[in-house]
């Protein structure tokens, strides 16, 4: 998820070297995912993986990486991630909602990544190929996604924003990805003035919480390798892909500027979080 955002935004930024290897090293990663997934299907021991959200990062991140592959100018090739990721979506988004409690973590929040990267990869296709019956579906989930995140926010364990360990990012992440997918949608629909204003919405919400957090990782840091932080990188490439976008989509160059402004934090968040990954393995091994 994390990789294939920034890999986007890059593109989106017009850094298309660094856009294309990103996108092969998300599509090496994708590949890791799906044989890990089949090895839990196969595992009857390790079924109730199955319900956790961290398992929805497979939804998302075979959008992410369709998305990448849509926007290479091989759209027609990510219809293929299109039906996987909806298949996923709709075999996976019930056990997790089953599995919800009180005092959720940001990592809850999948729930919204996953319905929106959907929606994300449709629009993206209806108006590529173009296929306007994606249109309507992509809309519908839109509005799922976004019951979903008010659902997530009202038992979201607000001490996330001081104790989290990476994954509270996508508090706002799960907005952005909203904004982007509204910007999408507001795209391929004929009559978008709705969705632009919802788009800016969704977008300035994204961007408060973004905000509130940079303040909270000031006050209580932790710098700290966790695997939870590639939740944070996935959040701030989103919002960088979502202002651009949105930006596009709406014409306003402004918005356009602050998403490339943007853009340099998700990637040095990426670069950090990648050397405390590889620097783990080496460590593993060596132990």
């Amino acid at each position: 998820m994390a990789t294939g955002i920034v890999s986007i935004a890059l593109r989106l930024a017009g850094v298309m070297w660094a856009a294309r290897g990103l996108l092969v090293i998300t599509a090496a990663l994708w590949v890791v995912l799906v044989v890990t997934f089949c090895g839990l299907l196969a595992d009857g021991s390790r079924r109730d993986e199955l319900s956790v959200p961290a398992i929805l990062t497979s939804v998302a991140g075979t959008g992410v990486l369709g998305n990448g592959i849509a926007l290479s100018g091989h759209a027609v090739t990510a219809v293929v991630p299109l039906v996987i990721a909806f298949g996923l979506w709709m075999f996976l988004l019930p056990r997790v909602l089953r599995r919800l409690k009180r005092r959720l973590p940001g990592a809850a929040y999948l729930v919204t990544v996953a319905t929106q990267s959907v929606v994300v990869l449709a629009a993206t296709l209806a108006d590529l190929l173009p296929a306007h019956l994606l249109t309507w579906p992509a809309g519908t989930l839109l509005a799922l996604g976004l019951g979903l995140y008010v659902f997530v926010l009202s038992r979201f364990d607000f001490r996330q924003l001081y104790r989290g360990s990476g994954d509270h990012w996508v508090l706002a992440g799960s907005l952005s990805i909203s904004a982007l997918a509204s910007a999408r949608v507001t795209n391929a629909a004929g009559d978008p003035r709705p969705l632009e204003w919802l788009t800016f919405a969704v977008l300035g919400v994204a961007l408060a919480w973004y905000a509130v957090l940079v303040v909270c990782e000031v006050l209580v840091p932790r710098p700290r390798y966790d695997p939870r932080r590639w939740s944070t990188v996935f959040p701030l490439g989103m919002t960088a892909a979502s202002a651009m976008t949105a930006g596009a989509v709406c014409s306003l160059p402004w918005l356009g500027t602050l998403g490339k402004v943007l853009l340099w934090p998700a990637v040095a968040a990426w670069l950090v979080v990648g050397a405390g990954a590889i620097r783990q393995a080496v460590a593993a091994s060596r132990s």
